[in-house]
């Protein structure tokens, strides 16, 4: 499980601290971007194991990202969790239909981030 590469997809540096820490303390190399646009060029780049992806960004939202990003063959299978603020009756659905594999709701906890992702690496 260790030494899997994660994309996390965030622009507030508090949040993308939390998920920093929580995911290299548990032995994930990370790559990091703070916008839409910047997250596409460095999954095509970098080909992670996983994307974290906030669905509130600057520049291309999360959900425009994700279809960027699966509209790419060889991105086709990188499991997305989407985590967002947007927590509304059918946010989790719009995240799923762009193409996600998971879904957290902000206020997130450390611990919850964490088993997602092993879900999906372990």
């Amino acid at each position: 499980m260790t030494g899997s590469c994660i994309l996390i997809v965030e622009d507030t540096e508090d949040n993308r601290q939390i998920m920093r820490d929580v995911l290299t303390n548990a032995g994930f190399a990370i790559v990091e971007a703070h916008d839409g646009l910047m997250a596409v060029g460095l999954a095509a780049e970098v080909k992670p194991d996983l994307i974290v992806m906030d669905i509130q960004l600057p520049i291309l939202n999360g959900y425009e990202a994700i279809r960027l990003i699966r509209a790419d063959p060889g991105l086709h299978h990188v499991p997305i969790v989407a985590v967002t603020s947007y927590a509304l009756s059918g946010d989790e659905e719009k995240a799923r239909e762009a193409g996600c594999n998971a879904y957290i709701a902000k206020p997130f906890s450390p611990r919850q981030l964490l088993a997602i992702v092993r879900e999906f690496l372990d």
